[in-house]
């Protein structure tokens, strides 16, 4: 048995440059921004509808956006801390939702709201 029940809620990657990211994201894929981190005009981070995460990084030098975390919304967000100690991962300096696995995937867990996980978990978007 699961020691919680969760859904990934967004997963975030760093990029060169937010701005025209986020223009294609919008006109053609129709996923508006949701948050900003900073300055509107210049923002630090975006978070966009469907589940995507921009950090913008000007020094990153790829072909593809730099994996950073997985955000994870849980029904009970501390039987999955405890449970991912159990599974070898250990808390980071970014505070006690944030875990790390023994190969370094980094997870962010978010407590859910008005049933959310349950909600989410019964939509099937395929069928």
């Amino acid at each position: 048995m699961s020691a919680t029940h969760a859904y990934v809620e967004h997963t975030a990657f760093r990029v060169r440059a937010i701005a025209p990211l986020v223009t294609y994201f919008r006109d053609v894929l129709g996923m508006t921004v949701t948050q900003v981190d900073g300055d509107p005009a210049a923002p630090r981070q975006v978070w966009l509808l469907g589940g995507v995460q921009m950090i913008e990084d000007p020094h990153f030098d790829g072909n593809e956006g730099r994996f950073g975390h997985l955000g994870i919304v849980c029904e009970d967000v501390p039987a999955a801390i405890e449970a991912t100690l159990v599974h070898g991962g250990r808390s980071t300096e970014k505070g006690p939702h944030w875990m790390v696995l023994p190969d370094g995937l980094f997870l962010e867990f978010m407590p859910q709201k008005n049933e959310a996980v349950q909600k989410i978990r019964a939509l099937d978007p395929r069928g």
